[in-house]
């Protein structure tokens, strides 16, 4: 054995395959952790040991070991990433970018650097964070919950103290310092209000007073009564798919015993999330002996697994249609518009002054306005304004602000011990804002849940008190408006609820142990095409609708893998890159008969240019319905497909409407009478050829990602084109046509189980384990999904032990 005296250096450069011992490391500066955040003192220690694609398994003895070893190797591969991440929470994009920077997306939908400080540093003075922390369980985070959050504040800061950083994104960055134990819980926090307040942060920010100077600029600026037509559209927009945004999304689908070779439980998860920044996923195992044993993808910055499995059950999550805010609409007080009436009494706005630090230049100073419910807010994303006048503010509710629970959520799931001991996790501790849970298992159950922290909007108080703007809001959208003059109004509190204004597990949607169970984005209406979930409230989603073509085609797909039965893991493998396109079955047929019938020069472009479609034509009609990247055509169809569905609304897509008796068939039968049907061809042929793309060029040809300076052909499909395996990539014609992909499949994991205590389990990470170009790791995964390869998952220790090119780290804190 080789004992290691020196400093590690970068990710994948000289670690050791033995064991070492790393130099003595500070412990994580915690100058503004609240008081009992340091139970169990320093000396934290964790053996890390490196598999294949530089997956770690991380063996610790309790859980602020755990979260040591675990922010050590985050750190590691993503170190630039969480460093970012911290900068957010604090409120100093501004300090270190500028002000008008692009924040990203990634915590929040804040528009620059500023809008977003504002909102966090405000977090951050009001100790809102602290508070929350504070709580004991079941209301606030477990004692293990919050051992994992200071551990892992604590690893980054020993990695960051005994590593040179070599990622050209933040070597030698003066942004990059260590993290306190709030700052790692401030990143959770982020997470769970992504779909509330983190949705409304530049109409919080922005929110000011009329007749206070300077009118805010932007849709809210003209202070006129949203037009509740335009605003039920607005609201569509807003929620759909995912929570405030559009690169968030998933497939999951359990299979019970009744449809297995075996007996056993299957899932398959493929999470839809960002191909960069902070909200990718990173792999791990975590052990604790006796305690804790789970494997699967944490978003990065959070010290538990979110997607994975154990010896026993499997689960993934899916984007959720709940929505998990309400609006409160305020009657002002006629003298004053920072007050307003509750019952004719009145109550005065706080204000909460927040001034940010800003790079080369003055710091910026701004008030906010909270109230009983929540912060006045003038707009929600860019969709929906919500204008403050002398008569009328509109106040945001987001129960998750007072949410730090969704770790102990997860940190439960791996300790469960079937689809039973899930959810049973999730009403203990009732922590998941924002997603659905898909589980299976070894036992054979399965399991469909939208388990969500919403507010308690039930159909009958929404009835009751929605004003003018929320009767077209809540219909459409599920988007609440209530009136908040009257206390009546209020939000009621479920008896089987933690906390108060929401639901309690008894109301949840959730359908246990049916053959397959699958989600798709879609409401949980049909999980089960056989079993259709109903009796729900609006604001959980919608009954009897129209599907998005992914969730059609998935249905199409399960419930004929469950009818044929004798199921195992490499039917689920072959699911995921079957790469399927269910709106070129349904429609590439019609459209090349309808394109070869054109008569001649009827085919013109937006501007009226004459373009020959013939040779589109044809190569639609030859077209094998893949998006697998050597199909001829796939491309074609696709910029297509783009262009037709932004010209024609989807109510005259289809010539046989939707029906609530046929839901996964229909609508069907493209409408190529309509004008834009001869436009959308005419602009795509213009298009590819202005590119010099080849009408029948194969896909992976111009749908690719570069990594280390090699073209790796990606596979896979647009939401609207309805591919499980879907890719969400950016065009860039100049360069060839998609060289980059923004968001799509992530944490892939097919998962079963046999006689032995090992599950049977292939796990890919799309785009691999660290995001340096230096690191060994930066690509290799990548490489195996442009090939459709898996990596078969080492959980035991026996797999573990026989690893090829085993790599052990010991780290401690002294």
């Amino acid at each position: 054995m080789r004992i290691r005296t020196r400093p590690v250096v970068a990710f994948g450069a000289a670690l050791l395959t033995a064991s070492a011992l790393l130099s003595p490391v500070a412990a994580a500066q915690d100058d503004d952790s609240p008081p009992g955040a340091h139970p169990s003192g320093g000396g934290l220690s964790a053996t890390i040991r490196y598999t294949e694609y530089g997956i770690p398994h991380i063996r610790a003895d309790d859980y602020a070991d755990l979260g040591f070893g675990t922010g050590w190797a985050q750190a590691e591969d993503q170190v630039c990433t969480l460093a970012e991440g911290i900068v957010t929470v604090r409120g100093e994009r501004s300090r270190y970018f500028g002000p008008d920077g692009d924040p990203g997306g990634e915590l929040s939908s804040a528009s620059t650097n500023l809008t977003s400080d504002q909102y966090f540093r405000g977090v951050r003075d009001a100790g809102t964070v602290e508070r929350l922390y504070r709580q004991s369980a079941p209301l606030g985070m477990s004692r293990e919950g919050k051992e994992l959050t200071r551990g892992f504040a604590a690893g980054y800061n020993a990695w960051l103290k005994q590593n040179r950083i070599t990622d050209p994104a933040c070597a030698k960055a003066d942004w990059v310092r260590p993290a306190t134990t709030m700052d790692q819980a401030r990143l959770g926090y982020a997470v769970s209000v992504l779909g509330g307040e983190g949705r409304g942060i530049n109409g919080i920010v922005a929110a000011t007073p009329p007749g206070a100077g300077a009118e805010p600029t932007g849709a809210d600026a003209t202070r006129r009564a949203p037009d509740p037509g335009k605003a039920a559209k607005a609201a569509r927009d807003l929620v759909s798919p995912g929570p405030g945004n559009a690169d968030m999304g998933s497939n999951a689908v359990a299979f019970n015993g009744t449809t297995t070779a075996d007996g056993r439980g299957l899932l398959i998860g493929n999470p839809h999330y960002p191909w960069h920044g902070g909200r990718r996923f990173w792999q791990s195992q975590q052990t604790i002996p006796g305690e804790l044993n789970v494997s699967g993808g944490s978003l990065i910055g959070t010290p538990v697994v979110s997607v994975g499995f154990n010896g026993h059950v499997a689960w993934s999550h899916t984007v959720a249609t709940g929505v998990p805010f309400n609006v409160h609409e305020l009657t002002l007080d006629p003298a004053d518009p920072t007050a307003y009436l509750v019952d004719g009494k009145r109550e005065r706005m706080t204000k909460r002054t927040v001034t940010v630090p800003v790079k080369n230049g003055t710091p910026v100073t701004r008030t906010q306005y909270w109230t009983r419910f929540g912060p006045v807010v003038t707009s929600l994303g860019a969709e929906l304004p919500l204008p403050w006048t002398k008569t009328t503010a509109y106040a945001l509710n987001d129960p998750n602000s007072r949410n730090l629970r969704a770790g102990d959520t997860d940190l439960r799931f791996g300790q469960a011990r079937s689809t039973r001991g899930v959810l049973r996790a999730l009403r203990d501790t009732q922590g998941l804002p924002w997603v659905n849970t898909v589980a299976a298992d070894r036992h054979g159950d399965t399991l469909l849940t939208q388990s969500q922290v919403l507010p308690r909007l039930t159909d009958d108080l929404v009835g009751r008190c929605s004003t003018a703007l929320g009767k077209a809001t809540y219909p459409a959208a599920g988007v609440a408006v209530l009136d908040g003059s009257r206390g009546r109004c209020a939000l009621g509190t479920d008896k089987d609820a933690i906390q108060r204004g929401t639901f309690g597990p008894s109301r949840l949607p959730t359908i246990k142990n049916a053959p397959y169970a699958e989600n798709s984005n879609d409401s949980a209406w049909l999980s089960n095409a056989d079993q259709p979930l109903t009796g729900y409230e609006r604001v959980f989603g919608t009954i009897g609708t129209q599907r998005s073509m992914r969730t059609r085609g998935a249905i199409e797909d399960v419930a004929a893998m469950a009818r044929h039965g004798d199921l195992t893991v490499k039917d689920l493998q072959r699911q995921q890159f079957a790469n399927r396109v269910p709106a070129g079955d349904l429609a590439a047929a019609d459209a090349a008969r309808a394109c070869a019938a054109l008569p001649p020069g009827a085919a013109r472009t937006t501007d009226g240019k004459a373009v020959d479609v013939g040779e589109a034509c044809r190569v639609i009609k030859s077209w094998d319905r893949t998006m697998d990247t050597s199909s001829r055509g796939a491309l074609l169809f696709d910029r297509f497909w783009r262009a037709l569905t932004a010209k024609v609304p989807n109510a005259r897509l289809w010539k046989v409407p939707f029906s609530a008796a046929d839901p996964v068939r229909t609508p069907n039968t493209l409408n190529t009478d309509a004008p834009a049907f001869a436009t959308a061809l005419a602009d795509t042929v213009t298009e590819l050829t202005a590119a010099r793309i080849p009408l029948d060029s194969r896909l992976g040809e111009h749908q690719f990602v570069v990594r280390n300076g090699k073209r790796l052909p990606i596979h896979g499909g647009t939401e609207s084109l309805g591919v499980w395996n879907k890719i969400e990539p950016r065009w860039n014609a100049a360069g060839g046509g998609y060289t980059e992909v923004a968001h799509g499949s992530s944490h892939i994991q097919a998962v079963g189980w046999d006689k032995s205590s090992c599950p049977k389990a292939r796990t890919l990470l799309t785009y691999s384990q660290s995001s340096n170009p230096h690191s060994p790791h930066y690509s290799d995964q990548t490489r195996l999904y442009a090939d459709e390869r898996w990596v078969t998952s080492r959980f035991c220790e026996k797999d573990i032990r026989s690893a090829p090119g085993l790599q052990v780290v010991q780290v401690r804190q002294r």
